[in-house]
């Protein structure tokens, strides 16, 4: 159903109970529900906020509405893992219920300070002429589940930016707290501010600088940024709205993207020396990319699969989004890697040689090799035509292609249907996961990465290669 604004800022304790279930009842009679990746019950998810550690346990939160799948009054959702793949809900709900947030908990992060986990997110806010007011906040959160919100905004919008500032993530780097936010300035450009915590004090921030990393300034937002030390580099994950395809191409409404640095200067705000700017995902859905530095020192990072603005076709069933498996960062040779953690090897089952299959259960992991020089077209999600997901990696040309023209119920066809990479000419490898209405793929052990959703047709399970020699291997996984 398509919802008023009325109707998606109407207060939680306002919604009956007929009309709960009737939501919940059409979310569950999707055909296109995922296995291994999170996703909400109903109504939408959109961005990984908090991820963390805490309590021996890793911590992500999911931005949330669940009254459809529509952008309305958020809250947060609180999952727990013992092994970074099986997420499960707690219970515990952060909802929109301060003069500091009334509007809805916009994204944000978390960092354990003692022996509770501080949540630092924004605030959204609106007069009684719609007129948007940001506050960056703050929760804490006990082992026992209990959550006390900190009555006084931590930040204040500085005058130099609009009512755009938001997504604060916290991290820690040589014995300090910082903390970066997304912002736009008074002439609509999309940058990034720098805080210090003072005395290791989560209540008592101080503004260092807007952060330089040979910033294009063509962005109208940028949202959800974060920093990230890999082998003591920085590394800088942002979403900057409007960028100028001039700058780095991409296909998608909005961009995911990424900078390495070679120090950090904390006095000045100077990721300095960055690397050009480059596509964190090469797929149709990769956004709000959330990233943090776990004990053991290993980046980890976890993505919305889904992008703001656009419509679903899960949106009649009343629901719409998921998360990313968690990826670790690494660096080679000046390039990012993302690839997922190891304990994903947990969830194979019976091991298979690829090749064709008239039938699968659409929940696999492929391993493959193509040779270097070669050719090769295969299909994933086929009927018996051979049509669906279309994958084409052509070693010799240097290039890998996607193809979803003819994979299920057709969306945001102004986006395109094709999405590329270029690769090297040689051996390539490719690590696919395959969940229902997920794809991701893994090239090289994450040198290059596509994601998105297909939504198939009830006949469209195959595996189908229409071209070239592709060895490897299948796994059915079992969650």
């Amino acid at each position: 159903m398509t919802l008023t604004v009325e109707q998606r800022y109407k207060p939680y304790s306002e919604w009956t109970e007929t009309e709960v279930q009737k939501i919940k009842n059409n979310a569950a009679s999707s055909p296109w529900h995922v296995t291994f990746h999170v996703e909400p019950p109903h109504g939408l998810l959109n961005d990984p906020n908090g991820f963390s550690y805490f309590k021996g346990k890793w911590q992500l939160f999911y931005q949330y509405f669940p009254y459809g799948a529509a952008h309305g009054l958020k809250s947060w959702v609180q999952t727990e893992s013992t092994d970074l793949i099986h997420f499960k809900e707690t219970g515990t709900i952060l909802y929109p219920n301060t003069s500091l947030d009334s509007h809805g908990m916009y994204s944000g992060s978390a960092m354990q300070f003692g022996d509770k986990l501080f949540i630092f997110y924004t605030g959204n806010v609106r007069n009684k002429n719609w007129e948007r007011q940001t506050y960056q906040n703050g929760a804490l959160l006990d082992s026992k589940g209990h959550l006390e919100k900190i009555p006084q905004t931590l930040i204040a919008k500085p005058d130099d930016v609009t009512e755009h500032f938001r997504d604060p993530q916290i991290f820690f780097y040589q014995g300090e707290y910082y903390a970066i936010i997304g912002a736009q300035s008074l002439d609509k450009k999309g940058f990034i501010k720098l805080y210090k915590a003072e005395n290791h004090n989560y209540k008592d921030w101080t503004f260092i600088g807007n952060l330089n990393f040979e910033n294009d300034a063509t962005s109208y937002m940028i949202e959800c940024p974060n920093l990230v030390f890999v082998d003591e580099k920085p590394v800088l994950l942002y979403c900057p709205q409007g960028m100028d395809k001039k700058i780095l191409d991409y296909d998608n409404i909005y961009p995911n993207m990424y900078k390495i640095g070679q120090a950090f200067d904390t006095k000045t705000a100077t990721l300095v020396a960055p690397s050009n700017i480059e596509n964190l995902d090469y797929g149709f859905e990769t956004y709000a990319t959330q990233a943090f530095n776990a004990p053991d020192g290993r980046a980890l990072s976890i993505s919305w699969i889904g992008l703001p603005d656009i419509s679903y076709p899960t949106d009649k069933y009343d629901y719409q989004g998921a998360m990313s498996l968690v990826k670790e960062l690494t660096i080679k040779n000046g390039k990012l890697y993302q690839y997922p953690v190891e304990t994903i090897t947990s969830l194979r089952q019976e091991e298979k040689n690829f090749d064709n299959y008239p039938s699968t259960n659409n929940t696999y992991e492929l391993e493959l090799s193509f040779n270097q020089d070669s050719y090769s077209k295969f299909v994933l999600f086929a009927d018996k035509d051979g049509k669906g997901l279309t994958i084409t990696v052509d070693t010799k040309a240097g290039k890998i292609t996607i193809d979803r023209s003819q994979a299920g119920e057709q969306y945001a066809l102004e986006f395109g249907t094709i999405r590329s990479c270029d690769i090297d000419n040689r051996q390539t490898t490719a690590n696919i996961f395959i969940d229902k209405s997920i794809f991701e793929i893994f090239i090289n052990k994450g040198e290059k990465v596509f994601t998105g959703r297909v939504f198939p047709n009830q006949d469209q399970t195959g595996i189908a290669i229409l071209d070239g020699k592709v060895t490897g291997k299948y796994f059915e996984l079992e969650y």
